[in-house]
């Protein structure tokens, strides 16, 4: 870097994705005590050595493969023509970040000095993925195998994920040019997916013992320490701040990009290169947050623990849309969402007798869902990507925000890449013998079992130094 303002600019760049990773993993610190909050005394332990394997298991298999995805599969299997392979702006421009500069230019073997975004924009991405991960380790608490959440959250955090993210999010993802989807705080990319994957691993889990009355009436097996629940839900919000940072590029001139040959204008956009500023999302994150609150306490009638998990949903719901939507908008949308999720969660339980611990399902879930759905309404007619204001790089255009484009991406992010293989993991994890903890492991304590496994270790070293 030989100019000063250039290289100023770009270590600004690299400096702010580099806070959002650090932010960021307050949502997994909050996702950590959340859980131990809700979970009994007895699982402890293996709830917080479940949520700690997650940052190894999903970072090296992330490293390995799932941001390779990300770049490779955004057309899926030839679902519309690339515009990677014709632009000369992105083999010629390096200072455009492409898949093939990407490709090019990141060494992972040592530090190089000439790439200053590769490591921290991979970095927010993983982040990405150890929060797809933990919204589906909520849900499991109590009576999965830590074998069985291995292999499920490679699974979501690595892989699944990461396709709707290539189709939904990539500037090239089939779903933007074709659907028109739009979803720039991933209120269907990451927490719909993770929400719709934890209900198919649910339906095969089944329910805690004593979930259900012999009647088949569901008992309410409340937090057993909510000081823990309100300070890790606490801790997810201010993580919030980093996640929605890290949905943006920080500075971008729209000039070319739109079609202003000889024009400059440098601005914040979203992660589809819409112009928007951090001023703006402040405004739609805090109305949204304080709609799902507000909308939590009434429909909940008070209760704690839903009315701190609704001012999550509530963010939720709006995140699809908060690039654009007027505040008021926000904060509607989001208390909308909360309504739906909280009764739909209920419905779910008494009607398939579901056992989602933590209400993830709900919170992440089908607020999610709601959130694509009511955006397509909201925006309709307004661009799904930054990309459609004017004549493409090819010379084709994108569609704009619809109904029905952000209706099918729903079903595609919660149903396809969600639910679908979460339900066919689990049946074949459960097939082996290999997904639920034995019933008298269960009701004497995950922990329990750890200290008999510490307790046999410790005789066998014993027996050999003697």
């Amino acid at each position: 870097m030989t100019d000063q303002l250039g290289a100023l600019t770009t270590i600004f760049t690299e400096f702010y994705y580099w806070v959002t990773v650090v932010m960021m993993f307050l949502i997994h610190v909050g996702f950590c005590v959340y859980e131990v909050g809700v979970s009994r005394y007895k699982h402890h332990q293996h709830t917080l050595m479940k949520n700690t394997l997650v940052i190894p298991l999903v970072t090296v298999t992330w490293f390995f493969f799932g941001w390779w995805i990300y770049w490779a599969f955004p057309t899926g299997p030839g679902i519309a023509p690339s515009i990677m392979n014709d632009s000369a702006a992105l083999i010629i421009d390096e200072t455009k970040f492409s898949a093939k500069w990407y490709l090019a230019n990141s060494e992972f073997m040592a530090v190089n000095l000439g790439d200053r975004i590769s490591g921290v924009f991979w970095a927010a991405f993983l982040l990405f993925s150890w929060t797809a991960a933990s919204i589906v380790s909520g849900a499991l608490i109590e009576r999965i195998t830590t074998f069985a959440f291995g292999i499920l959250a490679i699974a979501i955090g690595s892989f699944f994920w990461v396709i709707d993210a290539a189709w939904g999010w990539h500037f090239d993802g089939w779903m933007l040019k074709i659907l028109g989807y739009h979803d720039a705080y991933a209120s269907g990319v990451i927490h719909a997916i993770a929400g719709g994957f934890a209900l198919g691993v649910l339906i095969v889990l089944g329910p805690r013992i004593g979930k259900f009355s012999s009647s088949g009436e569901p008992r309410n097996i409340g937090p057993r320490n909510p000081w823990l629940v309100t300070v890790g839900l606490f801790l997810i919000y201010t993580g919030f701040w980093g996640f929605y940072a890290a949905c943006n590029i920080p500075i971008f001139d729209l000039g070319p990009e739109y079609g202003m040959e000889g024009v400059t204008y440098w601005t914040a956009t979203n992660i589809y290169v819409t112009p928007t500023t951090l001023s703006g999302i402040t405004f739609n994150f805090l109305m949204s947050l304080s709609g799902g609150l507000l909308a939590g306490y009434v429909v909940a009638k008070g209760d704690p623990f839903w009315t701190y998990s609704s001012g999550l949903a509530g963010v939720i719901c709006a995140s699809a849309g908060n690039d654009l939507y007027h505040p008021i908008q926000a904060m509607l949308i989001g208390a909308i969402g909360v309504v739906i999720a909280y009764k739909m969660h209920f419905w779910v339980e008494r009607k398939f007798k579901i056992d989602d611990a933590v209400g993830a399902v709900a919170v992440h879930g089908y607020a999610g869902f709601a959130g694509l759905v009511i955006c397509g309404f909201v925006l309709n007619g307004y661009p799904s990507s930054g990309y459609n204001v004017g004549a493409m790089w090819d010379g084709s255009t994108y569609a704009s925000i619809n109904p029905l484009g952000q209706f099918l991406g729903a079903i595609i992010m919660f149903g396809v890449l969600g639910m679908l293989p979460g339900y066919v993991i689990a049946k074949i994890l459960n097939g082996m013998g290999k997904l639920r903890i034995p019933r008298e492991v269960e009701i004497a304590g995950l922990d329990y079992k750890i200290m008999e496994d510490d307790r046999d270790a410790e005789k066998a070293i014993a027996s050999l130094t003697r």
